[in-house]
Order: structure tokens, then sequence, then C-alpha cells
């Protein structure tokens, strides 16, 4: 089943249009108050623990330290494996917290998924099934390092696939049918994924609170093809590629690249199967086996149109589209953060990175243009002073072609991407 969020939104606001699925992030103090501890499970066990694990298991979840407000849902208790510190994001159906491990003292994101209706247990099993599907770890890839399943007063370790557990099949059988099921109990279920916790905020933030730089420019355009190629050498399509969903980590000290939020992801079934030592890391593997992956996952047809509007291919708009609707709003943020296009999100207010056309005093996305107009000639570079080279501006225009079939797939794109960075 494909994954889509809805009908697309025509919200304006002083003549721009807004974007689904915007984020509002709401700032939450902390207020030092631990909760009561709920009984933890671990689904993954059908033996007893050994002594080890046993003195661990209360020790095992989360424990929340902010202050409580009427937006907050009824706090979620667990015992304390992670602490809560505050709110850093909320969206239409989760909320993100910054976290820290008590044992380790790492800095950790927690993502918390309400899983009350049928849609938004689409996006968080989409999400946990994408992640879960790489067998592999990738440096420009956020990492889950693990999810749980909480309702009822009970906390279970997901792990996909799992038959013993009553509570992960229910989700997939909610997922399937596109209604709640037959007496499945109405008492609150989350889902809640821990991940690496990216300090620098993410693309926006990033690229516009700073001067702009060409090497970092470049860097940044390498990890974001590279991002992109893994996961469609994992045959996972994103869907919604866009700078919100790109985040910054500092902790080597240089800006890394992060390609986050897989609720509208797809992981493409039935392809080849995967050899967990054909991709050990970004770029490995033989060039023949690489192209026999992106040629299987380019013919897997997807038809739900999903995404953010400034950043949907044509084909996105029509509901019948490839993976190469990533390489397309791929190229719209690179050219987006290059020349420092933005435009003002109607929902949310924040100045956002996004290449758009002007249609008198209305903007429209690039995407929805060309399928208006599919003869229409993108002008690459926009401004004037633009100090894009005629490489990366040629990549661009193939990356934008309005035929599918014209753009470069994800691996021909980190080749040329390479070349054209290197050359500038």
């Amino acid at each position: 089943m494909d994954i889509c969020d809805g009908k697309k939104r025509r919200k304006v606001s002083g003549g721009v249009r807004g974007c689904r699925r915007s984020v509002a992030g709401k700032m939450k103090r902390e207020a030092g108050m631990i909760l009561r501890s709920l009984k933890v499970e671990d689904n993954n066990h059908t033996e007893p623990m050994e002594e080890e694990e046993e003195e661990e298991e209360d020790d095992d979840c989360f424990s929340i330290s902010f202050l409580r407000s009427d937006r907050l849902e009824p706090a979620v208790v667990m015992s304390p494996r992670y602490s809560l510190l505050r709110e850093v994001g909320r969206g239409s159906y989760g909320v993100v917290y910054e976290a820290i491990a008590r044992k380790t003292g790492a800095r950790l994101a927690v993502k918390r998924l309400q899983c009350d209706a049928p849609e938004n247990v689409e996006l968080a099993l989409a999400e946990f099934w994408a992640l879960t599907s790489l067998e592999n770890r990738h440096q420009n890839v956020v990492q889950l390092e693990e999810c749980v399943l909480q309702r009822n007063g009970l906390a279970q370790k997901m792990s996909h696939g799992n038959k013993r557990s009553k509570q992960y099949l229910g989700l997939v059988e909610m997922s399937l049918k596109g209604e709640r099921i037959l007496g499945y109990p109405a008492e609150p279920c989350y889902l809640w994924f821990v991940m690496e916790f990216c300090e620098g905020g993410d693309l926006n933030q990033y690229i516009l609170s700073r001067r702009p730089d060409r090497q970092t420019n470049r860097s940044f355009m390498r990890q974001m093809t590279s991002a992109v190629a893994f996961l469609h050498k994992n045959n996972i399509v994103h869907r919604d590629l866009k700078p919100d969903n790109i985040l910054i980590s500092q902790k080597s000290g240089s800006p890394v690249l992060k390609v986050a939020d897989f609720g509208l992801s797809k992981v493409c079934a039935g392809l080849n199967s995967r050899n967990s030592e054909e991709y050990p890391a970004a770029g490995a593997g033989s060039k023949d086996s690489n192209q026999n992956n992106m040629g299987n996952i380019n013919k897997f047809w997807l038809s739900s149109a999903c995404g953010s509007d400034f950043y949907m291919a044509p084909e996105v708009w029509e509901g019948h589209y490839t993976a190469k609707a990533d390489i397309f709003a791929l190229g719209i943020i690179i050219w987006a953060m290059i020349e420092r296009i933005t435009f003002i999100d109607a929902e949310s207010k924040r100045e956002l990175l996004g290449t758009y056309v002007r249609q008198g005093t209305d903007i429209v996305p690039v995407g929805e243009a060309l399928l208006e107009n599919p003869k229409m000639v993108l002008h690459i570079p926009q401004k004037a002073r633009s100090s894009m080279s005629e490489g990366v501006k040629k990549l661009l225009q193939d990356m934008l072609a309005v035929n599918p079939q014209d753009r470069p797939d994800a691996f021909q794109l980190e080749v040329r991407m390479d070349q054209v960075t290197c050359a500038s």
C-alpha cells in the first residue's frame, strides 16, 4: 500500500503557496519531574532473560522531564532508560524530543508518533520499515537506535515482522485495512523512535544562518547525493526530500548531513535481494551490481501523490512515478541552496529554501509548472551574479528534466556530482 499525506493543500499567504506537512517546532521548558514507571516487555524474547538482562529491565525506556501544557497529550511514562529533556519539534502526527541515555550520557533524538488512526499508523510503520530494512549504516542517513511500541501500560521493543506481538500485528492490520480493526482497544498507542541527535538543526536553518560558502555547498551536494544513492541501492524511495528533512550533525567538527523523516518512504519489495557485502559503505559495490539495482528500483511504479509541493516532480502530481522523483526533489534543493532561493511557508511563516516559478504575483512549484507546460525552459541559474559553474548548471537541468527518463539515476548522479564538484 502506498503512503500519502492527504489531499494537496492550496493555502496561500501573501501570494505564497503553503507546503504540505510543514512543521512548526515548539520548544518546551524543562521541569525536572521524573514520572512513574510502567512495565516493560521485550517482544524479541520468548525465554527468560539472563540475569544480566533482568537487571537491565528496570532501566529500559523513557522518563519525561519537561513542563506539561495543554498541547501535550496525557503523559507517556515508561521505566527510565532515556530522559526526555525538551521538545524540539512538532508535526501533524508526532513530537520530537531531545533526550539523553541515562547510562552513557549520549544525546539522542526521540520521536513519539501517536498511532490513533490508520493514516498515522501507515506513516509510523513506513518509517519503521524503511529504517529497519537497512542492513548497513550510512553516514548521511539518520541512524535508528531502537523502536518501542507502547500501549495500555505496556512497552515492547519493536522488531520487524514479529508474529508474536499482537500489538504489532494489530497495527499492521489497521494499516493494511485502512480502518480501525474490530475489537482493537481505543487506548492511546505510540511508537517511539530513538535516533541519533543532530544538534545543527535542519538544512534551512544551517544554510540561511550563515554566509554563502562554496566549499560547504559542494560538500553538501556530494553528501545528499551519496545518501539518495545509498537509499535507492537499498530499494528505498524517500518521497519527501526537502530541507526540513535533512538534518545537520556537527559531532565530527565539520557539518555532516543526515537524511531523515521516512514517514512517506516506500520500501520497494520484490526487487533483487541485497547482498550485505555489496553495500558496506557509501559508493561501495561493483559498478554493474549498483547499476542493476538502480535499474530495478526505477522500474517500480508508485501511484500516491506524496511529498511537499515545492519539491514534487511533475509525474508525482499526476500520481504515476518512480524513484526518479527523488532525483527531481534533490535538484530543487541543490538549486535553492546554491542560489539561496527561499519562500515563506504559509503555515509556519518560516523562510524555507525552495525553487519556484513566478506566475504574476503568485509563485508555483517547479514540478507543477512543468506539468502544466512541459516545454517550459528553466532559467538556471536564476540570479545574474550566481557563481554556479557550467557543470553544475547542466547537471541541475538534467536532474529537473520534465521526462523522468532524461534524468540520471542515483548511481549516475553520484558519479557526475563528484566530477562537477571537484571541477568547480
